[in-house]
């Protein structure tokens, strides 16, 4: 779930222009870092937010209420009356909240909805939960109804994935002809469109839409309501999370079934690489890390080494690379690969898989382990801790993903001077250059990634070349100043199509 902290002050490398009157941008999504997180989408959306508010800019996030930001103890204020709304054949309450105290900047605000979102999971337990299209549609309409009390300023919402595309669908729909509504511009953020929405035909007059949404250019999609596909079809603007991706999905080969969406956007989708928090992630001042370094003197990582070789129960060796995985195991993150690799048992290197996911994937590694109980360690289980000091330890980063939208734990990995290994997808081959500050293949073989970390582990024994690499990757720049930049570009031309170019 992530440790509680104070927002801190950015540096901040470029100013943002205003929206038009002082606009508000409102970001409305699933899961939102540190209340509710399951992956890299909860971070993405806080990074952005919170530097869009350090740049001077009016910013509200809006989340569910669910179960785990009570858990965790968030300080919470309610905002005015619960209200009501009809959606399908239902009458539905929310009432909202606001998160008070040091972690409330950027303005958070919650939906509450205990029917819905006071459950143990925010997605599902094991399997999505059955009635997910109505959760999230309930959401996306309370959100609506309130704006105009709570950011009646707003200028742009900001949707990410699909579980809040309908909000678009609505706003065109539902609230159309409203003029507080129809002057606001839309922007939808695909952080994994592997995941759109698939729902039988029912679901339109369940939450609420016309049977005329189930059309291809809308929501129809091979047979089925594609919610994520309804919400490319209205935004004013879409985005995803690196350039690369975003000419992936494009093609048949990686554009997930909606590629001819994608490319009907023309110039109104664009790929927008995700950077991450570079005061958080600073090896110089980690309060997790056994001693702290830099790029101008790494030789205490070395200490960090020992350390988690010694938590691990590995061999103490100084001069053996140790490569590290922190990822959900799960066929997305190339784990096929790395069991079908001759490297993890061949070559003189240490190897830590951090994380939780698939059975299959957390036996068939455990077995690796058992067999080299001194060189790999499986500990099935995750923390924000062990990440961080994992990160600080290793010598390599394994990534070596079928896919990978944009990717954190890379440059995560880069400024913690562990050099990843990764194959040349979406945001990896954006961020990872070769050779240079860090090592990529191309084909999703085997065979392919047996080469990129023996080439690796080769440059590793090269004493001067890898710590060349090393300083090249720990100099890097993965804080979110130039793309957000371009973000205000994009919210700027989604607000000029509903304000007449105002």
């Amino acid at each position: 779930m992530g440790t509680r902290r104070a927002r801190r002050p950015r540096n901040l490398t470029r100013e943002l222009p205003p929206l038009p009157g002082d606009a508000r941008i409102v970001h409305i999504a699933a899961e939102y870092w540190p209340f509710a997180r399951t992956g890299g989408l909860a971070e993405a959306v806080r990074g952005l937010a919170e530097y869009q508010v350090a740049a001077g800019l009016p910013v509200t996030v809006i989340i569910p209420l669910h179960r785990y930001v009570r858990q965790r103890g968030t300080a919470l204020a309610p905002v005015g009356e619960p209200f009501g709304f009809t959606i399908g054949d239902r009458w539905e309450e929310a009432r909202l909240y606001r998160a008070t105290g040091s972690e409330a900047s950027p303005e958070v605000l919650f939906v509450e909805h205990p029917g819905y979102f006071d459950r143990p999971e925010i997605y599902g337990e094991g399997a999505d939960y059955p009635d997910n299209a109505r959760r999230f549609a309930f959401f996306s309409r309370a959100v609506l109804e309130a704006l105009p009390r709570i950011a009646p300023d707003t200028g742009v919402l900001h949707a990410h994935d699909w579980h809040t595309a309908l909000s678009i669908v609505y706003l065109r729909h539902t609230y159309a002809g409203l003029e507080s509504y129809d002057r606001i511009g839309t922007v939808l953020s695909v952080h994994n469109a592997g995941f759109q929405g698939h729902f039988p035909f029912g679901l339109l007059a369940e939450v609420g839409l016309p049977a005329s949404m189930y059309d291809w250019r809308l929501m129809e999609w091979y047979g089925h309501v594609n919610v994520l596909k309804g919400g490319l079809a209205l935004c004013d603007m879409a985005t995803t999370v690196s350039p690369t991706h975003a000419e992936e999905l494009r093609t048949p080969a990686g554009g997930f079934g909606l590629q001819e969406q994608f490319t009907a956007l023309g110039d109104r989708f664009v790929g927008l690489l995700n950077g991450i928090d570079d005061v958080f992630w600073n090896p110089a001042t980690d309060p997790y890390l056994t001693v702290h370094f830099g790029p101008g003197d790494r030789s205490p990582k070395a200490r960090c080494k020992a350390a988690v070789q010694r938590s691990y129960k590995l061999r103490q060796r100084k001069r053996v690379p140790l490569l590290a995985m922190s990822a959900r195991l799960v066929e997305q993150k190339g784990i096929d690969l790395i069991l079908g690799a001759n490297a993890l048992m061949e070559d003189d290197a240490q190897y830590i898989f951090l994380g939780i996911g698939e059975a299959r994937y957390e036996e068939a590694l455990a077995a690796l382990a058992a067999r080299a109980p001194d060189r790999i360690a499986v500990p099935r289980m995750f923390s924000e801790q062990a990440e961080h000091r994992l990160l600080a330890a290793a010598d390599m980063l394994l990534m070596p993903s079928l896919y990978e939208p944009c990717g954190l734990t890379q440059m995560r990995a880069q400024r913690y001077g562990a050099l990843p290994v990764v194959r040349s997808v979406g945001g990896l081959r954006d961020t990872v250059t070769d050779d240079v500050n860090g090592f990529m293949f191309d084909a999703y073989t085997p065979a392919a990634l047996d080469v990129a970390l023996r080439r690796a582990i080769e440059c590793y024994h090269r004493c001067d070349d890898w710590e060349d690499k090393v300083g090249v990757a720990m100099r890097m720049d993965h804080g979110w100043g130039p793309s957000a930049e371009k973000y205000q570009a994009a919210y700027a031309q989604a607000h000029a199509a509903r304000n007449g170019g105002r």
